[in-house]
């Protein structure tokens, strides 16, 4: 399975694991991320979950998620769809 690189509190996931999951091309994630037209959230887990990292990627009305855990191994696998939360008002 694949890992997520994590150096200094950064973290990078491989461009075919993001491909994959949101069902496009691995050559186009890199300038899509650039555009901005694919945008992720980080998460790091608190209390039960300290020491995981879960990573939301969105593409349109696409999305999936992965949780890694503190080595960078992905501990459960890309799972979708993911809706994008909605802030009130």
């Amino acid at each position: 399975m694949a890992k997520i690189e994590i150096e200094d509190g950064t973290l990078s996931i491989d461009a075919t694991v993001i491909a994959e999951g949101l069902g496009i091309g691995a050559a186009e994630v890199q300038a899509l991320m650039r555009e901005g037209r694919i945008t992720s959230i980080c998460e790091r887990g608190i209390d039960d979950d300290a020491g995981r990292y879960r990573l939301t990627f969105f593409f349109g009305n696409r999305g999936f998620r992965v949780v890694a855990d503190e080595s960078g191994q992905i501990i459960e696998p890309a799972r979708g769809p993911v809706q994008r939360e909605r802030s009130g008002g």
